[in-house]
Parts: structure tokens; sequence; C-alpha cells
């Protein structure tokens, strides 16, 4: 099994040296292709959305991710198995996963709430779809299937096959691994050379953002999302690092050295700040997702079902209120800026942009850590759920607001999951910046 080696830190005269360029470490001032400011940001995350999204996440409706993470490569088959003890994860046992999660599996469960009338009206369909044949029985699910998969930017595991397990994401947190190298370079290789809109004079690290790259609004969006992503795990990494570990115990913590080499703009030629820029434009992204679901949670048929009433009913108060305060924020990203111009042409530049990033979703099978691999997942899922939800307008709008009627847009149990800790994992992001400008500032002292 191989070893993680762990970087000497503590030296005094190259902390300091890093210190005096801390400011080439991060961004201020307006967004590209936004009417938003990182300062604004900043206060509105770290004030108003952080505390209340971390609580949130750590109850069981959320901490709780059904994953296949033996899905085969679909893209090259010399593929093999992170051997570092770090990549490893921990599936939970069947004791640890609550009873109403397992029961509802991929759905989150209406029936629980329904009175005696709805299972009345459900046990009629039901003896209605059983005087269906096989044939067409199969055949509807079959577009039921394919509706729903249209509709997704992202693919989903399949959370009735065998080779799904739950995941306590709480036990298994994202941080550094080891994982690194020649592996870690062809994943993110193929995600932005072959899977991403760019000009094709434009080479790795990608910068499609300038005036003269002929790219339209939309590939724009496209890159940043990715960008914003790839700069929010390096700050995961960077922000939960293995510090030192010997036979008694492991240290993890803020490794200054290691995000400035990802961030400075010296360090990385200028594109450091970029990508920070770019993981802000990914924050105003799904927070705006957030903003924009508020009415399919406010339906008093939803709920986070896990079999515990007085904590599934408490959960969703604090979902709702979670979500009032991102409609609140007083400067969201304008979504209708995208694919807004000829008819036939923005549909078809949609359906690129959902195909390709479909296509991303899918390389994250071939990510040899396990570790990264169920981080990885979780966090384009969430971004593809939060794209779904900003093209659905209006099925969103048009929902109903009873109970007995089922509503044309809709989420699974995993998507869910998903789209709120991803935007977990972007918020801890962008609250890890200010503790790495604290963290460089009494360098500098």
């Amino acid at each position: 099994m191989g070893r993680l080696t762990v970087p000497r830190l503590g030296f005094v005269e190259r902390r300091r040296e890093m210190a005096a360029t801390q400011l080439r470490c991060f961004v201020t001032g307006t967004l590209d292709d936004c009417a938003c400011d990182v300062e604004t940001i900043d206060r509105f995350n770290n004030k108003e959305i952080f505390p209340k999204l971390q609580k949130l996440l750590s109850s069981d409706y959320f901490r709780f991710y059904k994953v296949n993470l033996n899905n085969p490569c679909p893209f090259w088959t010399d593929h093999s198995q992170c051997g570092l003890k770090y990549c490893a994860v921990k599936p939970c046992t069947p004791g640890e996963v609550p009873e109403g999660l397992k029961s509802s599996s991929y759905k989150y469960s209406e029936a629980a709430s329904q009175d005696i009338e709805e299972c009345e009206k459900a046990e009629k369909l039901g003896a209605v779809n059983g005087s269906l044949s096989d044939e067409t029985r199969q055949a509807l699910q079959e577009w039921k299937k394919h509706d729903d998969e249209s509709d997704r930017f992202c693919m989903l595991d399949d959370e009735d096959s065998p080779e799904s397990q739950y995941v306590d994401l709480l036990l298994n947190p994202e941080r550094f691994t080891g994982y690194k190298g020649p592996e870690a370079w062809r994943i993110w290789n193929s995600i932005y050379e072959e899977n991403c809109f760019k000009p094709y004079s434009v080479k790795r690290p990608l910068n499609p953002l300038a005036s003269n790259s002929g790219l339209c609004v939309e590939k724009r969006a496209f890159f940043r999302l990715i960008s914003g992503l790839h700069a929010s795990i390096n700050i995961h990494l960077s922000a939960r690092y293995l510090l030192d570990e010997n036979w008694f115990k492991m240290k993890w913590g803020h490794n200054v050295s290691e995000f400035q080499l990802r961030f400075d703009e010296e360090l990385t030629e200028g594109e450091g700040p970029k990508r920070l820029r770019n993981l802000y434009f990914l924050y105003l992204i799904e927070l705006r997702a957030l903003a924009k679901i508020l009415p399919y949670f406010e339906r008093p048929a939803f709920h986070l079902y896990t079999g515990q009433r007085t904590q599934d009913n408490e959960n969703k108060k604090l979902l709702l209120e979670l979500l009032h305060v991102a409609k609140s924020f007083p400067l969201h990203f304008d979504e209708t800026a995208l694919f807004a111009g000829n008819n036939k042409e923005a549909m078809k530049l949609k359906e690129d942009f959902k195909l390709t990033f479909k296509n991303i979703s899918r390389i994250i099978d071939c990510v040899e850590c396990f570790k990264c691999r169920l981080w990885g997942k979780l966090q384009t899922q969430g971004l593809g759920s939060a794209l779904k939800i900003l093209f659905s307008e209006r099925q969103i709008e048009a929902m109903p607001n009873t109970s007995n009627t089922n509503p044309s847009f809709q989420l699974s149990r995993q998507e869910i999951v998903s789209l709120f800790n991803a935007f977990g994992r972007i918020s801890t992001s962008v609250r890890e910046l200010e503790n790495f400008r604290s963290l460089l500032s009494n360098l500098k002292q």
C-alpha cells in the first residue's frame, strides 16, 4: 500500500516570504457577467448562509448519501484503484441508516403524510395499473425514466443497484488524500480539454474569458462553473491538509503554502485570482437555484422524511428558513441572459450544454481515489441539479399546491441531498478564504 508523504511545514523564512505576497491570493470588486461583487458575497455567505447551511447538513436527511462508487470507468481501460489509505471510504452498516431513508430509497416519502383517503386513492390507482400488460407497464416506466433523464444535466446513480451503498458524509469528509500526479491530472485534463467549451488556441490552465476568445456568454459560463468547482475542491484540500502523521495521531489543518501554490497570482502565472473569481461565479449560480426552488419545498406534501417526525418537521422549517434567506440576496445572477437568443440556436446550445455536463459527470467514475470520487460525484450532481432548477422555471412556477396531484417538476432524494451538500462545499470554500486571509495576516506580523 502506498504511503502518503507529508511535506515539512513551519520554516519561518519561507512562511514570511509567502505572507509577503498574501494580497496576490485574493480577489475583490465586481465579477464578470454578474451585477455583484466579492465583498457582498463574503458578508452574505459568512454571516447569513454558512451557519444555517452547516446545521442543516448535519441532519440525518442530508448526511446520508447513497452512491455507487464501483461504476466502471467508461473512457479508458488502464484503470486502477488508489492504494493510499486516506482514499478509502467507509460505507454505513444497515443499522446506521435511519429506517425512513431505507424505505424511501431514492424518493422522499410523501406517502407517510397522506391520510386514509389518499391511501385509498393510491390503492385504486394501483388496481388500474395492475390491469395493464407487462409490456405496457414496462413502456410507461421507460417513458417516465426517459422524461426524468431528459431534464437532468448530470448522470445519477441507480440507487436500487446492489452496488449502491449509503455513506455518512460527516464521517467521510472531503480533505487531502495524497491522490495527485498523472492519474489526477488525466481526470482534469479530460474534463477541460475534451469536455469544456474553449478556443482551440487556449492551453491549460485555461482562460477563455479574454475578450478575443470568441466565446458566447453560455460557453463562458460553462467554463467558469467547471473552473469554479475545481477551485473550490483545491481550497478544501488546502484547508484540510495532513500536516503531521505519526503512530499516535494525525493532524489535519490549513496548509498556507499549498493554498498559495494553487492561487497566488505570481506562482500561477496569473491564473489563481481568475480561479477564485470563477468560484464566486459558481456560488452565485447555486445560490440562485436555491432561491428559485423555494416553491417546490414549500408544498405541504413535501417532507424531509427519515421516519423521525419531530426532527423531520424541524429540519423542514430550517430548510425553508435557509431558502428564504437565499432568496433575500440582493444581487442574484440573472439566468435569463443564458440561452436567450434565436430560439433554435438557443435550444441547440442548451442541449450541447446539458450533454457536455453529463459527460463530465461520467468522467468522475474514472477517479481512482474513492474519497475523491465520492465528493466529485456529489458536487457534480449538485451542480447538475442546480442547472436543472434554473432552466425549469415554468414547471416550478406551475406546480400545484395540493398533495394529490403530481407536479411536473420533480427532484429525487439523491438530487436534493447533492444540491444542498454541493452548495455547502462552495459556501465552505468562501468561508475558508476568510480563514486563509487571517492566517496569512498573522504570518506577516
